[in-house]
């Protein structure tokens, strides 16, 4: 029976250790962290409240209509945890695993390698979770301030725009995963060019700023697999106030995605750190 009570803390202790020596590594430099959550906030101002001037309300499909700004401002919050996941999984996992050589020394403690991916995957969640709280924060004093012409008030008025945060996470989750996953298979650094060939189509066409109707029928289609477009269609559902049974499938995609990619990087740890 003590046996059995002391394996689930260790599962968790130790990936938690992961993490606490990445905070120690940022306690002097906390703000690098929050390098990527700028850009979705400027694309806020500029197109959701720039751009949004010109345009007016949006068509949702439903026979509803509403600001651009609240259209574009739950796919932008989509991007600020894809963002936060992605660079920490990317370059500074490639760094620690090639270079630093941290795993080299980790794995001759008790830790597994199933630890590192999860100690691993949970700072990445963190720090996309941080630019998810930091995007809200803002869009909170937008609407507090008259600043967001209407349209923060609608983002966080409704009942189910408070799962605009756990949405946000598990759009994190599944980046973290897949991004890890990726950048096992990367050889030098040049090669993450092939990663941001992939990040920035999705962050454009993804339905992020209009949406995916006007696509042909068969674009539609490769859309909508991807896993950004998943994590949009879950928040502004949310947001919107406009969900059906369809956001199951999004929940579920993300979900699977970070899991599979951690399945992954720990068989792919074990390859590269064996060799």
């Amino acid at each position: 029976m003590l046996a059995v009570r002391i394996a689930p803390r260790l599962a968790l202790a130790r990936p938690a250790r992961i993490v606490e020596r990445n905070m120690l590594v940022y306690r002097r430099s906390f703000m690098v962290i929050f390098s990527g959550f700028f850009e979705p906030l400027f694309y806020l101002f500029s197109m959701g409240f720039g751009v949004g001037a010109l345009i007016g309300n949006v068509p949702l499909g439903n026979g509803t209509s509403i600001p651009y700004a609240v259209f574009v401002a739950p796919a932008l919050l989509a991007s600020s945890a894809m963002n936060g996941a992605i660079y920490e999984t990317s370059n500074n996992f490639f760094y620690k695993l090639k270079y630093a050589k941290l795993y080299d020394a980790i794995i001759t403690t008790p830790m597994s390698l199933s630890d590192i991916a999860r100690g691993e995957v949970i700072w990445a969640l963190l720090r996309g979770s941080l630019y998810a709280v930091g995007f809200l924060a803002v869009i909170a004093l937008l609407g507090l301030t008259g600043l967001g012409l209407g349209a923060p008030v609608a983002l966080l008025s409704s009942p189910l725009g408070l799962l605009a945060f756990p949405a946000a996470t598990a759009v994190g989750f599944a980046f973290a995963g897949v991004g890890m996953a990726a950048t096992t298979f990367v050889r030098k650094w040049s090669d993450f060019d092939y990663l941001q060939l992939a990040i920035m189509p999705m962050f454009l066409f993804s339905g992020t700023f209009y949406p995916i109707d006007g696509y042909p029928p068969a674009l539609q289609v490769f859309v909508q697999v991807t896993p950004l477009y998943r994590g949009v269609h879950l928040i502004r559902a949310l947001t919107t106030g406009t969900p059906d049974a369809t956001i199951l499938i999004d929940l579920a995609y993300l979900l699977g995605m970070g899991t599979i990619g951690l399945i992954i990087t720990s068989r792919r740890l074990g390859k590269l750190l064996q060799s």
